[in-house]
């Protein structure tokens, strides 16, 4: 799809210099800027490709002044950066603007789908599954029975919903996020054989909730694992069995949290973070990259660590572990030091 400068700076309300009628298909780098791509310039570390780049159109913030010829058609605006994160979500929205029912595909008869839907190939929509509109499922998902679907919803290839979730409304489940799977529970017999704990439970994800890639969301024991609305989890995260997950709490990839533990709201949880189950979490709390939670923490903590300190206290400690093997010489020094005296 093309757009003129005259289209773009309309939806930026920008201001052109330039070619109102060139046409661009694409986004780039404005170091990589080709003919018929749009680009941005915000921080002046770039400035000097503005005047060699081949792109067609560079959106600019208004106070910019060249020092020399620009050959490329400027859009002006008051801020280049949020314009141009603008185009981005703008050309995305037209990008996967999808919709239809694909064939082949399994609808039950008693699957309800809400009006402007858009159903890949080889999809599986199961019993008494409700989907509300605008809702997007690209090939080879699977929806199991009893599941809810809010408006304005993506699926993305390959993701798996288990019978019973219940999905919110603008929601973007990435190519292998598995929900409503069976959580890792186990219990020893007397002969030390592990027999499986059935899991009846559910999960529920609520408004406005983005799931990365891989990432896998265990159903409850009984009750419902929760992920409230405005949660933000990267890709290969594993939610265990009955985890509560605050509002508009984010999660880097890989980190792993146990069953039953409860995090709080606005919290921010660095990559391969282990939390332990049946933990509660404050909110605001900041968990920086491999840290290992083993307490409950509370509301504006910030740790560091495994088992995690205090953030400004593993800071100090750190200086200390560095010079770990100088400090137990000049111990061992003063001991033998310490044992000449007495000796003599």
């Amino acid at each position: 799809m093309k757009f003129t400068a005259t289209q773009i700076s309309e939806i930026l309300n920008g201001e052109i210099n330039g070619n109102s009628n060139v046409e661009v298909s694409k986004l780039s780098k404005i170091e990589e800027g080709e003919k018929g791509s749009l680009t941005f310039l915000s921080n002046p570390k770039y400035q000097s490709y503005i005047y060699t780049t081949k792109a067609s159109i560079v959106v600019v913030n208004k106070d910019f002044v060249p020092d020399s010829k620009v050959t490329t058609t400027l859009i002006k605006v008051d801020n280049a950066y949020e314009a141009f994160s603008k185009l981005l979500e703008f050309y995305t929205q037209v990008k996967l603007d999808k919709s239809g029912i694909e064939t082949p595909n399994f609808i039950h008869r008693s699957a309800k789908l809400g009006d402007s839907i858009y159903l890949g190939a080889f999809s599986y929509i199961s019993e008494n599954v409700v989907i509300g509109c605008n809702v997007k499922i690209y090939p080879n998902v699977f929806i199991g029975d009893n599941v809810v679907i809010g408006d304005h919803t993506t699926l993305f290839a390959g993701v798996k919903i288990y019978s019973e979730s219940q999905i919110g409304k603008n929601c973007t489940f990435h190519s292998g996020v598995v929900v409503g799977c069976d959580g890792f529970g186990f219990v020893p017999n007397e002969k030390g054989v592990y027999n499986k704990i059935p899991h009846i439970g559910n999960v529920i994800i609520e408004d406005n909730v983005d799931i990365g890639s891989a990432t896998t969301i265990d159903r409850a024991t009984l009750g419902s694992t929760i992920i409230r609305k405005g949660v933000k989890l990267d890709n290969q995260i594993q939610i265990a069995h009955n985890v509560e997950v605050g509002e508009n709490t984010v999660i880097a990839a890989q980190t792993g949290v146990a069953g039953s533990a409860k995090i709080g709201k606005n919290c921010l949880i660095g990559g391969q973070v282990g939390i332990a189950g049946h933990l509660t979490i404050g909110n605001n709390v900041r968990i920086q990259a491999q840290s290992g939670i083993g307490r409950n923490l509370k509301d504006d903590e910030i740790v560091q660590g495994s088992p995690a300190l205090g953030y400004s206290d593993y800071n100090k400690s750190y200086v200390h572990f560095k010079n770990l093997s100088k400090i137990v010489e000049r111990i061992n020094e003063l001991e033998k030091l310490i044992d000449t005296k007495v000796l003599k």
